[in-house]
């Protein structure tokens, strides 16, 4: 079997491609912001190095949608094609980086450049990185199901709802300062997806009251609300755990006993707001 070249290439998770010819068409790396916040602009960057090549095109994509192309014989060699979420800036646009004017939340996805060669070669290569729009939750999140009074025995019932975000916030109850883990008593409810592309969540928490749930006479329970960007892993998305890009909202009950008697008032109900910065990735 006779092969004229060989082509290799390797895809990385921070948006490398690296393609190995015979003196064509060496390596497409590509480069695109990780997070933004609706209406900013972004600034998606291909470089490539050709070797003994001649470029006949690199084009854009999202989530496989083309929506730019550069076609160095063509006049004008630009042009862009309709895809929602993505507004391209034509006049600052070139072969090697496409800017998009303003970001939504549809603008969400993967970015893909595919570069390719003039003859003898024909050699093509491409990369691709993801790109987060982020909106924070300006709401706290809302504890609802309190009653005006317990006792021993009665069924704790409440639910916490988020405010709006995007991606979809991460609910998590405390009792006591104790993440809440058991499924048993947590109740998961389907999100809720508005016009927007923001999504809102609600978690239930359902237990039955008992003595050991005070110290010293006071119980308390707490919902966090937090957002996580996810970044592009392979086929599937992962949670990002180690850097620190999170904004956290919480709503925290304080339920006080009344000693010589089994009643206990929920006496307060009071939402407290912590709010992280967003601070980007290095």
């Amino acid at each position: 079997m006779l092969i004229s070249f060989m082509t290799l290439i390797y895809y990385a998770l921070d948006g490398n491609c690296v393609t190995a010819t015979t003196g064509g068409l060496k390596w497409v790396k590509v480069t695109v912001p990780q997070f933004r916040a609706p209406g900013e602009p972004a600034m998606l960057e291909c470089d490539y190095d050709l070797g003994n090549d001649t470029l006949y095109s690199v084009k854009w994509y999202k989530d496989h949608e083309e929506f730019y192309r550069f076609v160095r014989k063509t006049r004008p060699p630009a042009h862009s094609f309709k895809v929602e979420g993505v507004e391209v800036d034509m006049d600052s646009s070139n072969s090697t980086r496409v800017f998009l004017r303003s970001v939504s939340i549809k603008t969400s996805g993967l970015f893909r450049c595919e570069v390719s060669a003039e003859k003898p070669s024909f050699s093509s290569a491409q990369a691709e990185a993801r790109m987060e729009v982020l909106s924070l939750p300006k709401e706290d999140p809302q504890i609802t199901g309190v009653q005006d009074q317990y006792q021993v025995g009665d069924e704790i019932n409440l639910n916490c709802t988020s405010g709006k975000s995007h991606p979809a916030p991460v609910l998590l109850w405390f009792i006591n300062g104790n993440k809440v883990t058991g499924n048993s008593i947590l109740v998961h409810y389907p999100p809720i997806y508005f016009n927007d592309g923001l999504v809102s969540m609600t978690l239930g928490l359902r237990f039955t009251l008992s003595s050991v749930h005070f110290q010293g006479g006071l119980m308390k329970v707490k919902c966090i609300a937090s957002v996580s960007p996810v970044l592009w892993r392979g086929d599937r998305e992962s949670i990002v755990q180690s850097l620190p890009i999170k904004d956290m909202r919480e709503a925290l009950l304080l339920v006080t006993s009344s000693k010589g008697n089994l009643v206990y008032p929920a006496a307060a109900l009071i939402f407290i707001c912590f709010t992280f910065k967003v601070v980007p990735f290095l």
